[in-house]
């Protein structure tokens, strides 16, 4: 069976992690094929959101223990220090990929989210969690740090007291209290529902202005200097207005009907 499925409808990706008997943990397979659908996903000029789920009873329980025995049995430093993939190894891909896909993410949380798959839901744009879902930085259970883009992503999101804590502790908290720590964007007793209506609203908006829309932000939150936002701003409006889709938008507010692109 495959780890992880992807479903294009609608021009919606629904990419579905589906190692339900392991809580969807992950193993090598399971981080190559996750690699795998973001990267298939990067260039596909089809899709205007992504929605990112688990089955079963859980989004993601974490890196599979046994997979912490293939590791330690081989060389840290050969498995993990090389850049595979530009700045990442597979592990990191795994999550920072579906920052660089340049279509807004969204990730429904329900049950165990653990580890990897914390850090995993850290890559997408937004969380809709289940309200009895848990959150962890799971790591330091195992004597180890957070080394899957956590450390990236956190910071954008949390205090760093908020970061220190659960990084300190592995103890996981709720679906409430990551969304008052700003880690889970809303709460939903029907997380997947909520994500695949949120992506249909995003899909059926002009896709060339979402897809500005996220290298804008990106770019906001990148660091770059007031100049470059101010000039980006001007650069994504300039290469919009009067362009076909934008003008279909016009056009249907206009004549108050669902624009078609």
């Amino acid at each position: 069976m495959p780890r992880v499925t992807t479903e294009i409808k609608d021009h919606i990706a629904h990419v579905t992690l589906t190692r339900a008997d392991k809580m969807n943990g992950v193993d090598i397979e399971m981080a190559e094929a996750l690699v795998a659908a973001g990267q298939a996903l990067l260039t596909d000029q089809s899709i205007r959101a992504v929605v990112l789920a688990g089955e079963g009873r859980a989004f993601c329980a974490g890196l599979d223990v046994q997979s912490f025995a293939v590791l330690a049995a081989g060389d840290p430093e050969a498995r993990i220090m090389p850049r595979e993939f530009g700045n990442t190894n597979l592990f990191q891909e795994l999550c920072m990929v579906w920052r660089r896909i340049p279509v807004p993410v969204i990730a429904a949380l329900h049950g165990a989210v653990y580890g990897a798959g914390f850090q995993l839901a850290l890559g997408a744009d937004i969380r809709i969690a289940h309200p009895d879902a848990k959150l962890a930085v799971m790591e330091m259970k195992w004597g180890l740090v957070p080394d899957m883009g956590g450390m990236v992503l956190m910071p954008a999101l949390a205090r760093s007291d908020v970061i220190r804590k659960m990084t300190y502790t592995a103890e996981p908290v709720s679906a409430a209290q990551a969304l008052e720590w700003g880690l889970v964007t809303e709460l939903s007793e029907a997380p997947l529902e909520a994500a695949q209506t949120l992506a249909a609203t995003i899909a059926s908006k002009s896709p060339s202005a979402i897809r500005a829309a996220k290298r804008l932000i990106g770019l906001a939150e990148s660091g770059a200097s007031e100049d470059e936002v101010l000039l980006a701003e001007s650069r994504e409006q300039t290469d919009l207005i009067g362009k076909p889709e934008q003008m279909e938008v016009i056009a249907a507010n206009m004549q108050n009907r669902a624009p078609k692109f």
